[in-house]
This record gives structure tokens, C-alpha cells and sequence, in this order.
């Protein structure tokens, strides 16, 4: 006997319809279920910034049980709902960047060199791959002076997620913003 097909998850809000969308984007067979190697890439795309341990996580508490390898929306949904509420696996904060480049900057110089930033992203802690860095380096790299001026490329990344975050609280209808929401985050989570 067929197995019977799940009816489609509808989404209750907005923070639903994203995930339900990132997700969807991966889901190959329209079965409501992504591959777990397509996990890290999601959660990317709803602007997290997890690391591998993380996306580890994610996967081991959605996987589908029976058949590993899949995580199926029915259990990632309300596990990203309670992660993007609880705000984790979000980028650090412009104070936490600014304090680790001082950190390695030992002349305080106001940059680094492309070398040691080079070292530093695909040696130490959890490295980049060559291509996360090339992409990186798009932003960060000052072609005049081939160094990271580490307070100017920190804004870059802070004005980013402005608008990542602006076009999340963005009705995706009207094209408008709600405002009240996008105030209530910005007065929480200001960037400063």
C-alpha cells in the first residue's frame, strides 16, 4: 500500500513564510524534505551564521529518523522557528569584530595585512574554505592599499545586515515595511 502524502505546511507568519521559502528552495522532489548536506546553506540563507558544530545540531535534531540523510520541514520549521526567535547563530556584533581585529592588529594600525587576514581565515579556528574567502575578500580588501582597514570593512558588514534584516520585516505583498517590528528590532538589537 502507498504511503499517503503529507498535505503541504502552511505557514502561520512571516517568520514561517522565510523558512518556509529558504527551504523550499532546496527541496528538489517537492516532497517537503532537503538533503541534510543543503542544512548549512539554508540557515545561511535566513541570515545565520552557525559553524559546522551548529549546522551539526541542526541536522541532528531534524533528521528525519526513519530515513537519514533528509530532514523534512514538518521537523525543521518549528526548530528554526525557536532558533530565530531566540536569536542564535546570528553574526557577532560590531563591537565583538572591532575587539577581535584590535586583537591581532598588535601595532594598532587600523588593518591587516592581506597575508596575516589570509592566515587567519584559512588556518586558525574554524577555516574558511578558499572560496567563502575569495567571496570575502571582495568585500574587505582595500584595492588601493591591499589591506582589510578592519573598521570600514565592520561597516560594510553592519550596513548588509541592516538591510537583510530591513528586507525581512519587508511585507513581501506590498513591498512595505512594517515599521513598528523593524523599530522594536532595531531598538533591541541597534547597530552601533
Amino acid at each position: 500500500m502507498a504511503k499517503k502524502e503529507e498535505p503541504k505546511i502552511q505557514p502561520n507568519n512571516e517568520l514561517e513564510k522565510k523558512i518556509i521559502e529558504s527551504f523550499e528552495v532546496f527541496d528538489h522532489s517537492g516532497k517537503q524534505v532537503v538533503d541534510v548536506r543543503e542544512i548549512g546553506t539554508i540557515l545561511r540563507s535566513l541570515g545565520c551564521c552557525p559553524t559546522e558544530a551548529e549546522i551539526q545540531e541542526v541536522i541532528l535534531a531534524t533528521e528525519n529518523k526513519e530515513a537519514t540523510g533528509n530532514v523534512p520541514l514538518i521537523n525543521f520549521l518549528p526548530y528554526m522557528c525557536k532558533v530565530m526567535t531566540e536569536h542564535r547563530f546570528y553574526p557577532a556584533s560590531a563591537e565583538m569584530l572591532l575587539a577581535a581585529f584590535r586583537y591581532f592588529d598588535k601595532e594598532a594600525r587600523g588593518f591587516l595585512t592581506k597575508e596575516r587576514f589570509a592566515q587567519l581565515m584559512l588556518e586558525e579556528g574554524e577555516p574558511f574554505t578558499q572560496e567563502e574567502f575569495d567571496e570575502m575578500m571582495q568585500t574587505a580588501l582595500d584595492p588601493v592599499t591591499d589591506t582589510i582597514t578592519y573598521e570600514y570593512y565592520i561597516n560594510q558588514l553592519m550596513i548588509n545586515l541592516y538591510f537583510y534584516e530591513n528586507r525581512f520585516y519587508q511585507d513581501t505583498d506590498t513591498g512595505n515595511v512594517n515599521f513598528p517590528i523593524l523599530l522594536r528590532y532595531l531598538h533591541k538589537y541597534r547597530l552601533k
